[in-house]
Protein backbone atom coordinates (compact mmCIF):
# COMPACT_ATOMS: atom_id res chain seq x y z
CA UNK A 1 0.00 0.00 0.00
CA UNK A 2 0.66 3.18 -0.70
CA UNK A 3 2.44 5.51 2.17
CA UNK A 4 0.80 8.46 3.58
CA UNK A 5 2.57 12.03 5.31
CA UNK A 6 1.74 15.32 6.25
CA UNK A 7 3.13 17.68 4.50
CA UNK A 8 0.33 20.85 5.80
CA UNK A 9 -1.24 21.73 9.15
CA UNK A 10 -3.53 24.79 11.03
CA UNK A 11 -5.51 25.41 13.77
CA UNK A 12 -7.59 28.05 15.49
CA UNK A 13 -7.91 27.52 19.02
CA UNK A 14 -8.85 28.31 22.38
CA UNK A 15 -4.98 28.30 22.83
CA UNK A 16 -3.55 30.16 19.82
CA UNK A 17 -4.42 31.03 15.94
CA UNK A 18 -1.01 29.74 14.80
CA UNK A 19 1.26 27.07 15.19
CA UNK A 20 3.63 28.91 17.26
CA UNK A 21 1.60 29.99 19.72
CA UNK A 22 -0.19 26.61 19.95
CA UNK A 23 2.82 25.01 20.27
CA UNK A 24 4.19 27.40 23.12
CA UNK A 25 1.34 26.87 25.12
CA UNK A 26 1.28 23.53 24.79
CA UNK A 27 5.00 23.20 26.19
CA UNK A 28 3.93 25.84 29.44
CA UNK A 29 0.69 24.08 29.88
CA UNK A 30 -1.26 27.63 29.23
CA UNK A 31 -5.04 27.20 29.17
CA UNK A 32 -7.35 28.48 27.14
CA UNK A 33 -10.21 28.18 29.04
CA UNK A 34 -11.89 31.00 30.82
CA UNK A 35 -15.22 32.94 31.10
CA UNK A 36 -17.76 33.44 28.55
CA UNK A 37 -18.64 35.83 26.60
CA UNK A 38 -22.48 35.61 26.07
CA UNK A 39 -25.31 37.11 25.28
CA UNK A 40 -27.59 35.61 28.78
CA UNK A 41 -25.22 34.33 30.13
CA UNK A 42 -26.00 35.28 33.70
CA UNK A 43 -28.88 33.08 33.22
CA UNK A 44 -26.85 29.98 31.94
CA UNK A 45 -26.33 26.89 34.24
CA UNK A 46 -22.07 27.16 32.90
CA UNK A 47 -20.26 30.44 32.77
CA UNK A 48 -16.73 28.97 31.63
CA UNK A 49 -15.82 27.55 27.91
CA UNK A 50 -12.58 27.13 25.75
CA UNK A 51 -13.38 30.07 23.17
CA UNK A 52 -11.62 31.22 20.12
CA UNK A 53 -9.70 34.39 20.90
CA UNK A 54 -9.51 37.66 18.47
CA UNK A 55 -9.93 35.30 15.10
CA UNK A 56 -10.12 37.94 12.09
CA UNK A 57 -10.95 36.15 9.12
CA UNK A 58 -10.64 39.57 6.42
CA UNK A 59 -7.73 38.08 5.14
CA UNK A 60 -8.71 35.33 3.82
CA UNK A 61 -12.39 36.17 2.97
CA UNK A 62 -13.86 39.45 1.59
CA UNK A 63 -16.11 41.70 3.60
CA UNK A 64 -19.25 40.72 1.39
CA UNK A 65 -18.61 37.01 1.46
CA UNK A 66 -18.04 37.42 5.32
CA UNK A 67 -21.65 38.69 5.42
CA UNK A 68 -23.32 35.22 4.43
CA UNK A 69 -20.82 32.92 5.78
CA UNK A 70 -21.57 32.18 9.94
CA UNK A 71 -18.49 31.52 12.40
CA UNK A 72 -18.41 27.87 11.99
CA UNK A 73 -17.67 28.40 8.01
CA UNK A 74 -15.50 31.36 8.54
CA UNK A 75 -12.94 29.53 10.79
CA UNK A 76 -13.78 26.08 8.84
CA UNK A 77 -12.52 28.38 5.38
CA UNK A 78 -9.63 29.86 6.90
CA UNK A 79 -8.41 26.87 8.47
CA UNK A 80 -8.35 24.80 5.31
CA UNK A 81 -7.06 27.53 3.37
CA UNK A 82 -3.85 28.61 5.88
CA UNK A 83 -3.34 24.42 5.99
CA UNK A 84 -3.39 24.04 2.14
CA UNK A 85 -0.96 27.27 2.07
CA UNK A 86 1.49 25.49 4.90
CA UNK A 87 2.10 22.24 2.51
CA UNK A 88 3.48 24.91 0.01
CA UNK A 89 1.08 23.50 -2.52
CA UNK A 90 -0.74 27.12 -3.24
CA UNK A 91 2.99 27.32 -5.33
CA UNK A 92 2.97 24.05 -6.64
CA UNK A 93 0.93 22.10 -10.22
CA UNK A 94 -0.52 18.81 -9.27
CA UNK A 95 -4.00 17.10 -10.35
CA UNK A 96 -6.87 18.76 -9.05
CA UNK A 97 -8.84 15.28 -10.08
CA UNK A 98 -6.80 13.89 -7.35
CA UNK A 99 -7.00 16.27 -4.78
CA UNK A 100 -10.17 15.76 -2.06
CA UNK A 101 -11.10 17.08 1.19
CA UNK A 102 -12.59 15.22 4.00
CA UNK A 103 -13.84 18.03 6.61
CA UNK A 104 -15.98 17.11 9.03
CA UNK A 105 -18.09 18.90 12.22
CA UNK A 106 -20.23 17.13 15.10
CA UNK A 107 -22.71 20.01 15.50
CA UNK A 108 -22.23 22.15 12.02
CA UNK A 109 -24.18 25.67 11.47
CA UNK A 110 -26.04 25.43 14.89
CA UNK A 111 -25.99 28.99 15.84
CA UNK A 112 -27.58 30.29 12.64
CA UNK A 113 -30.16 27.84 13.20
CA UNK A 114 -30.59 29.00 16.40
CA UNK A 115 -30.99 32.76 15.29
CA UNK A 116 -32.92 32.31 12.67
CA UNK A 117 -35.31 30.62 14.39
CA UNK A 118 -35.65 33.48 16.75
CA UNK A 119 -36.20 35.91 13.59
CA UNK A 120 -38.81 33.66 12.26
CA UNK A 121 -40.61 33.13 15.25
CA UNK A 122 -40.69 37.42 16.64
CA UNK A 123 -40.32 38.80 13.17
CA UNK A 124 -42.14 36.44 10.30
CA UNK A 125 -40.59 33.49 8.25
CA UNK A 126 -40.38 36.38 5.28
CA UNK A 127 -37.22 37.52 7.36
CA UNK A 128 -35.43 34.42 7.40
CA UNK A 129 -32.59 34.93 4.99
CA UNK A 130 -31.60 32.64 1.73
CA UNK A 131 -28.40 31.52 3.31
CA UNK A 132 -29.88 30.06 5.99
CA UNK A 133 -29.56 26.72 5.30
CA UNK A 134 -26.17 27.10 3.46
CA UNK A 135 -24.81 28.39 7.00
CA UNK A 136 -26.68 25.58 8.70
CA UNK A 137 -25.90 22.05 7.43
CA UNK A 138 -22.11 20.39 8.03
CA UNK A 139 -20.95 19.49 5.30
CA UNK A 140 -20.91 23.28 3.36
CA UNK A 141 -17.34 23.84 4.96
CA UNK A 142 -15.87 21.09 2.85
CA UNK A 143 -18.47 22.08 0.55
CA UNK A 144 -17.23 25.88 0.36
CA UNK A 145 -12.97 24.53 0.68
CA UNK A 146 -13.24 22.42 -2.44
CA UNK A 147 -14.66 25.50 -4.28
CA UNK A 148 -11.79 27.99 -2.66
CA UNK A 149 -9.11 25.38 -3.39
CA UNK A 150 -10.38 23.88 -6.61
CA UNK A 151 -10.62 20.10 -5.34
CA UNK A 152 -12.16 17.88 -7.74
CA UNK A 153 -11.04 14.54 -6.14
CA UNK A 154 -13.16 12.90 -2.86
CA UNK A 155 -15.23 15.39 -0.53
CA UNK A 156 -16.48 13.76 2.47
CA UNK A 157 -17.92 15.27 5.54
CA UNK A 158 -18.01 13.20 8.41
CA UNK A 159 -20.22 13.31 11.53
CA UNK A 160 -19.12 11.20 14.26
CA UNK A 161 -19.42 13.78 17.49
CA UNK A 162 -16.10 14.07 19.26
CA UNK A 163 -14.34 11.58 17.08
CA UNK A 164 -15.22 13.35 14.09
CA UNK A 165 -12.05 15.19 13.47
CA UNK A 166 -9.96 11.74 13.74
CA UNK A 167 -12.69 10.04 11.38
CA UNK A 168 -12.36 12.64 9.04
CA UNK A 169 -8.24 12.64 9.00
CA UNK A 170 -8.68 9.07 9.27
CA UNK A 171 -10.92 8.45 6.02
CA UNK A 172 -8.85 10.58 4.34
CA UNK A 173 -5.64 8.33 4.88
CA UNK A 174 -7.13 5.16 3.42
CA UNK A 175 -8.31 7.33 0.21
CA UNK A 176 -4.71 8.15 -0.70
CA UNK A 177 -3.55 4.73 0.72
CA UNK A 178 -5.86 2.86 -1.28
CA UNK A 179 -5.05 4.99 -4.38
CA UNK A 180 -8.16 7.10 -5.07
CA UNK A 181 -5.94 10.13 -4.80
CA UNK A 182 -2.67 11.46 -3.66
CA UNK A 183 -3.38 14.88 -1.98
CA UNK A 184 -6.49 15.00 1.08
CA UNK A 185 -7.34 18.11 3.20
CA UNK A 186 -8.53 16.72 6.48
CA UNK A 187 -10.26 17.95 9.16
CA UNK A 188 -12.87 19.09 11.30
CA UNK A 189 -14.26 22.34 13.53
CA UNK A 190 -16.80 23.64 15.57
CA UNK A 191 -18.55 26.38 16.87
CA UNK A 192 -21.13 25.52 19.29
CA UNK A 193 -21.33 28.76 21.43
CA UNK A 194 -25.01 28.87 22.01
CA UNK A 195 -27.07 29.10 25.14
CA UNK A 196 -28.57 25.70 23.83
CA UNK A 197 -25.62 24.22 23.12
CA UNK A 198 -24.63 24.83 27.04
CA UNK A 199 -27.95 23.77 28.90
CA UNK A 200 -28.02 21.01 26.56
CA UNK A 201 -24.70 19.50 28.17
CA UNK A 202 -25.21 20.11 31.30
CA UNK A 203 -28.28 18.58 31.56
CA UNK A 204 -26.84 15.62 30.29
CA UNK A 205 -24.62 16.18 33.60
CA UNK A 206 -21.54 16.27 31.19
CA UNK A 207 -20.06 19.78 32.09
CA UNK A 208 -17.63 20.90 34.71
CA UNK A 209 -18.96 21.79 38.12
CA UNK A 210 -17.27 25.32 37.69
CA UNK A 211 -18.40 25.70 41.35
CA UNK A 212 -16.12 23.99 42.73
CA UNK A 213 -12.75 25.11 41.53
CA UNK A 214 -11.08 28.44 42.07
CA UNK A 215 -10.23 29.18 38.72
CA UNK A 216 -11.56 28.59 35.33
CA UNK A 217 -8.39 27.46 33.92
CA UNK A 218 -8.90 24.26 36.70
CA UNK A 219 -11.87 22.90 35.33
CA UNK A 220 -10.92 20.90 32.26
CA UNK A 221 -8.91 18.15 34.57
CA UNK A 222 -7.96 14.80 32.83
CA UNK A 223 -7.65 11.91 35.04
CA UNK A 224 -7.51 13.95 38.40
CA UNK A 225 -9.40 12.57 40.99
CA UNK A 226 -11.29 15.97 41.05
CA UNK A 227 -12.80 15.99 37.64
CA UNK A 228 -16.88 16.92 37.28
CA UNK A 229 -16.90 17.22 33.47
CA UNK A 230 -15.60 18.33 30.43
CA UNK A 231 -15.66 22.18 29.08
CA UNK A 232 -16.71 23.02 25.92
CA UNK A 233 -14.36 24.68 23.41
CA UNK A 234 -14.53 25.95 20.04
CA UNK A 235 -12.07 25.44 17.20
CA UNK A 236 -10.92 24.31 13.75
CA UNK A 237 -7.92 21.97 12.83
CA UNK A 238 -6.89 20.54 9.60
CA UNK A 239 -3.70 18.45 7.97
CA UNK A 240 -2.95 18.01 4.83
CA UNK A 241 -2.03 14.30 3.69
CA UNK A 242 0.08 13.29 0.63
CA UNK A 243 1.25 10.50 -0.77
CA UNK A 244 4.75 10.36 -0.16
CA UNK A 245 6.16 9.82 -3.44
CA UNK A 246 4.08 12.56 -4.61
CA UNK A 247 5.26 14.80 -1.95
CA UNK A 248 9.25 14.16 -2.36
CA UNK A 249 8.58 14.97 -5.97
CA UNK A 250 7.96 18.56 -5.26
CA UNK A 251 10.41 18.62 -2.24
CA UNK A 252 7.83 19.14 0.48
CA UNK A 253 8.42 19.11 4.10
CA UNK A 254 7.20 16.82 5.77
CA UNK A 255 5.81 16.91 9.37
CA UNK A 256 5.00 12.98 9.90
CA UNK A 257 3.60 10.10 8.43
CA UNK A 258 0.18 8.42 9.47
CA UNK A 259 0.85 4.61 8.86
CA UNK A 260 -2.45 3.27 10.63
CA UNK A 261 -6.39 3.97 11.23
CA UNK A 262 -9.01 1.88 13.45
CA UNK A 263 -12.69 2.85 13.95
CA UNK A 264 -15.38 1.06 15.88
CA UNK A 265 -18.40 1.20 17.81
CA UNK A 266 -19.28 0.30 21.51
CA UNK A 267 -22.74 -0.42 20.80
CA UNK A 268 -23.83 -0.20 24.16
CA UNK A 269 -25.15 3.54 25.03
CA UNK A 270 -26.21 6.89 22.96
CA UNK A 271 -24.05 8.65 25.83
CA UNK A 272 -21.75 6.51 27.94
CA UNK A 273 -19.01 4.65 26.86
CA UNK A 274 -18.84 0.81 27.72
CA UNK A 275 -16.96 0.42 30.69
CA UNK A 276 -15.39 -2.30 29.64
CA UNK A 277 -13.53 -0.27 27.23
CA UNK A 278 -13.75 -2.96 24.61
CA UNK A 279 -14.35 -0.67 21.64
CA UNK A 280 -11.48 1.76 22.51
CA UNK A 281 -9.66 -1.46 22.57
CA UNK A 282 -10.71 -2.76 19.14
CA UNK A 283 -9.90 0.92 17.57
CA UNK A 284 -6.56 1.23 18.70
CA UNK A 285 -6.10 -2.86 17.93
CA UNK A 286 -7.31 -1.67 14.54
CA UNK A 287 -5.05 1.06 14.30
CA UNK A 288 -2.08 -1.02 15.00
CA UNK A 289 -3.20 -3.86 12.83
CA UNK A 290 -3.46 -1.23 9.93
CA UNK A 291 0.22 0.28 10.58
CA UNK A 292 1.61 -3.34 10.56
CA UNK A 293 3.10 -1.71 13.89
CA UNK A 294 3.31 -3.87 17.13
CA UNK A 295 2.02 -2.68 20.89
CA UNK A 296 5.91 -2.45 22.21
CA UNK A 297 7.00 0.25 18.98
CA UNK A 298 4.96 2.71 20.75
CA UNK A 299 5.89 5.14 22.98
CA UNK A 300 3.28 7.44 23.41
CA UNK A 301 -0.59 8.09 23.67
CA UNK A 302 -2.80 10.90 23.04
CA UNK A 303 -5.76 10.65 25.22
CA UNK A 304 -9.29 11.38 24.37
CA UNK A 305 -9.09 12.64 27.99
CA UNK A 306 -12.53 14.52 28.20
CA UNK A 307 -12.10 15.02 32.31
CA UNK A 308 -15.39 13.34 32.87
CA UNK A 309 -15.91 10.16 35.50
CA UNK A 310 -16.59 7.65 33.26
CA UNK A 311 -14.41 8.50 30.32
CA UNK A 312 -11.22 8.69 31.71
CA UNK A 313 -11.20 5.62 34.05
CA UNK A 314 -12.52 3.76 30.69
CA UNK A 315 -10.24 5.17 28.60
CA UNK A 316 -7.33 3.84 31.91
CA UNK A 317 -8.70 0.75 31.40
CA UNK A 318 -8.75 0.27 28.07
CA UNK A 319 -4.91 1.14 27.53
CA UNK A 320 -4.12 -1.16 30.34
CA UNK A 321 -5.82 -3.84 28.94
CA UNK A 322 -4.12 -3.56 25.46
CA UNK A 323 -0.66 -2.85 26.70
CA UNK A 324 -0.84 -4.89 30.31
CA UNK A 325 1.79 -4.30 32.13
CA UNK A 326 3.68 -2.02 29.79
CA UNK A 327 0.80 0.31 29.73
CA UNK A 328 2.27 1.71 32.82
CA UNK A 329 5.76 3.30 31.04
CA UNK A 330 4.12 4.49 28.17
CA UNK A 331 3.42 8.33 28.71
CA UNK A 332 -0.23 9.39 28.42
CA UNK A 333 -1.04 13.20 27.98
CA UNK A 334 -4.50 14.69 27.18
CA UNK A 335 -4.44 18.29 25.37
CA UNK A 336 -8.19 19.08 26.46
CA UNK A 337 -6.81 19.87 30.01
CA UNK A 338 -5.83 23.10 28.15
CA UNK A 339 -8.52 23.54 25.39
CA UNK A 340 -11.24 22.56 26.61
CA UNK A 341 -13.56 19.60 24.95
CA UNK A 342 -13.91 21.18 20.60
CA UNK A 343 -15.98 18.46 20.23
CA UNK A 344 -16.14 17.87 16.37
CA UNK A 345 -12.70 20.05 15.66
CA UNK A 346 -10.92 17.73 19.22
CA UNK A 347 -9.33 14.91 17.05
CA UNK A 348 -8.05 16.86 14.34
CA UNK A 349 -6.45 19.37 16.92
CA UNK A 350 -4.75 16.48 18.84
CA UNK A 351 -3.30 15.24 15.75
CA UNK A 352 -1.51 18.75 15.20
CA UNK A 353 -0.70 18.33 18.95
CA UNK A 354 1.04 15.41 18.47
CA UNK A 355 3.07 16.85 15.44
CA UNK A 356 4.34 19.28 17.28
CA UNK A 357 5.47 17.32 19.77
CA UNK A 358 7.30 14.88 17.44
CA UNK A 359 8.87 17.89 15.39
CA UNK A 360 10.12 19.22 19.24
CA UNK A 361 10.75 16.78 20.84
CA UNK A 362 8.66 17.15 23.74
CA UNK A 363 5.74 15.89 25.71
CA UNK A 364 2.91 18.71 26.92
CA UNK A 365 1.66 18.65 30.20
CA UNK A 366 -1.57 17.37 31.47
CA UNK A 367 -2.47 20.30 33.54
CA UNK A 368 -4.33 20.30 36.69
CA UNK A 369 -3.20 17.05 38.19
CA UNK A 370 -3.84 17.27 41.95
CA UNK A 371 -5.51 14.90 43.72
CA UNK A 372 -4.16 10.83 42.57
CA UNK A 373 -7.21 8.55 41.22
CA UNK A 374 -6.79 4.88 42.13
CA UNK A 375 -8.83 3.96 38.79
CA UNK A 376 -6.72 6.58 36.57
CA UNK A 377 -2.96 5.28 37.68
CA UNK A 378 -0.99 5.67 33.84
CA UNK A 379 1.75 8.25 33.39
CA UNK A 380 -0.18 11.57 32.51
CA UNK A 381 2.78 13.90 32.31
CA UNK A 382 1.47 15.56 35.48
CA UNK A 383 1.69 19.41 34.92
CA UNK A 384 5.13 20.19 33.45
CA UNK A 385 6.22 19.59 30.28
CA UNK A 386 9.04 16.66 29.25
CA UNK A 387 11.85 16.57 26.45
CA UNK A 388 10.79 12.99 24.86
CA UNK A 389 11.24 11.59 21.45
CA UNK A 390 8.26 10.17 19.81
CA UNK A 391 9.00 7.51 17.74
CA UNK A 392 4.90 5.59 17.07
CA UNK A 393 1.86 7.79 19.01
CA UNK A 394 -1.56 6.73 18.86
CA UNK A 395 -3.97 9.06 19.09
CA UNK A 396 -7.46 8.52 20.64
CA UNK A 397 -11.00 9.60 20.46
CA UNK A 398 -14.68 8.54 21.31
CA UNK A 399 -17.78 10.36 20.50
CA UNK A 400 -21.41 10.39 21.81
CA UNK A 401 -23.08 7.09 20.53
CA UNK A 402 -19.86 4.71 21.27
CA UNK A 403 -18.11 6.05 17.99
CA UNK A 404 -14.55 5.45 18.02
CA UNK A 405 -11.34 6.10 16.35
CA UNK A 406 -7.88 6.02 16.54
CA UNK A 407 -4.61 7.22 14.59
CA UNK A 408 -1.23 5.81 14.48
CA UNK A 409 1.30 8.67 13.45
CA UNK A 410 5.06 8.52 13.65
CA UNK A 411 8.05 10.06 12.89
CA UNK A 412 8.99 10.32 9.32
CA UNK A 413 11.53 8.22 8.12
CA UNK A 414 13.17 7.48 4.90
Amino acid sequence: MRRVVITGMDAISPIGNDLATIESNLRNGRSGIDSIDLHYKEELPVQIAGAIKEFDASAYIKKKERKRLNRFLQISIVNGLRAFAHAGLDACAYDANRFGIVYGSGIGGVNTLLEDHCVMLNKGWQYVGPFHIPMTIANEAAGYLAIKLSAHGPNKTPVNACATGTIAIGDAFHIIKHGYADIMLAGAAESAMNPLSFTGFYALQSLADERVYDTPQQASRPFDKARTGFVIGEGAAAVVLEERQHALERNATIYGEIVGYGASSDAYHITAPDPRGLGAVLCMQWALADGGVSKDQINYINAHGTSTPLNDKTETKAIKSLFGERAYSIPVNATKSMTGHLLGAAGAFETIAILLQINSHFLHPTINQEQADPECDLDYVANSHRQYTIEYALSNSFGFGGQNGSLLICRYKD
